[in-house]
């Protein structure tokens, strides 16, 4: 499971989770950019001791990084990490975005600014280093884009509407990624992490079971693999557990016609989950969706 030759750019690298994946590909073979701001967890602020660190720590032991601390919360910075790696290696083969930062309130309290700002840099900060990774990935006929989600973008949480509308708005962003790589070589996947890190600060963690980020730092390593077989997915990373997690439907109730009323009553049927259907994103889960559904209209115009 080396990654010799390979390039990889993690971003919010400096500390915690991107710092435990930065030093686990180099140990393993790869280039590293190490990006990171070096802001405070509000994502305020900048220092550029975190990033060079690792870079330190990497080199000592015999690896090979750069570090970059432009942001992902603009269309600029992202462009520039990905530079990093072109400019310096010559080729971006692995992404990983990890950059994050957190500003709680209430959906009633949350302001415009602190709902913009997470999103800057969870979102569009995605976006900002997959946009410019992505074509060049494309050229090259290769590509592992790995994008954070989390259990806030999967089920929501209190005090975080922006962080779970980021976190969810990132499986779409993947899964495009998947579907349109797909024919280049290029794989896409989202990893849910839960490790004891700075992003937990406030929160009571001594009940906890063993969470450190090397429990989860292997996940990412197979997805930015070369022998990643999959595409398209999340994966659950947390407290040792590593499972899947996929939306699912119900197979539904079908009728010509559908009145208020006649909802009411179907809606057990309709939220019967015993039999659930699933539609992969690759090769076309899109339209298979589509073509289901209107198989089953099909049908019941046939039989009606």
């Amino acid at each position: 499971m080396r990654f010799d030759d390979r390039v990889a750019v993690i971003t919010g690298a400096g500390r915690g989770l991107g710092r435990s994946y930065a030093l686990l590909l180099a140990a393993h073979g790869a280039k590293v950019v190490v990006n990171d701001a070096g802001g405070a967890l509000t994502g305020d602020g900048s220092d550029a001791g975190p990033a060079d660190d690792v870079v330190r720590e990497i080199v000592s032991a015999g690896g090979e990084a750069v570090a970059s601390t432009d942001s992902v919360a603009t269309a600029a910075g992202g462009q520039a990490i990905v530079d990093s790696a072109l400019e310096r290696y010559g080729r971006i083969d692995i992404l990983i975005h990890n950059a994050g930062n957190v500003r709680r309130a209430s959906l009633k309290e949350m302001s415009y600014d602190d709902f913009e700002a997470v999103l800057d840099v969870h979102l569009r900060g995605a976006f900002h280093v997959v946009r410019p990774a992505f074509p060049a990935m494309c050229d090259a006929g290769y590509g592992r884009i790995v994008l954070t989600s989390s259990i806030g973008g999967l089920y929501g949480n209190h005090q975080v509407a922006n962080y779970a509308v980021a976190k969810a708005g990132v499986i779409g962003l993947s899964n495009v990624a998947a579907m349109e790589g797909a024919a280049d070589g290029v794989i896409s996947n989202v990893i849910v992490p839960a490790a004891v890190t700075r992003m937990a600060e406030g929160i009571d963690t001594s009940a906890y079971p063993p969470m450190g980020p090397e429990l989860v730092a292997p996940t990412v390593g197979w997805l930015a693999h070369e022998s990643c077989s999959v595409t398209g997915e999340v994966f659950i990373a947390l407290a040792g557990r590593v499972a899947r997690a996929f939306v699912a439907e119900t197979p539904g109730v079908y009728r010509p016609s559908w009145s208020i009323e006649q909802v009411g009553e179907q809606i057990a049927a309709i939220r019967d989950t015993s039999e659930p259907v699933v539609f992969p994103v690759v090769p076309d889960g899109h339209g298979d969706h589509i073509r289901y559904s209107f198989a089953i209209a099909s049908q019941g115009a046939l039989h009606g």
